[in-house]
């Protein structure tokens, strides 16, 4: 099993949450964080005074899918996500030891 962890624009999440339906992924769980990578985040004007703001609001998807749905989950993500822009955002993956579903305390990909 492999976590996928994908940080995208916010006006994106429709699009990407459909984009894994459409794979039969269902189940993610998404966050709303801040951060910033190159974009190194913006200056606005408030009240006459300028400011940077560092950390922009981004949308985090974390969902496990079995190793044979790894790559195309993540091309799934991927096309949805992308704008063509600086703040895209970024994917990562990692390997699942175990997973177990509190209720049936069923076990392995099942439990996913």
């Amino acid at each position: 099993m492999k976590k996928i962890e994908a940080i995208i624009k916010p006006f994106k999440l429709t699009e990407v949450k459909d984009a894994l339906n459409e794979l039969g992924i269902q189940g993610m769980t998404v966050s709303e964080v801040k951060g910033f990578g190159r974009q190194k985040g913006h200056t606005e004007i408030y009240r006459g005074s300028e400011y940077t703001v560092d950390f922009l609001p981004k949308i985090k998807i974390e969902t496990v899918v079995a190793d044979n749905l790894k790559d195309v989950a993540v091309q799934a993500i991927v096309k949805a996500a992308k704008t063509g822009k600086i703040g895209d955002g970024k994917v990562f993956i990692s390997a699942v030891e175990e997973a177990i579903r509190i209720r049936t305390e069923e076990r392995g990909e099942g439990a996913v």
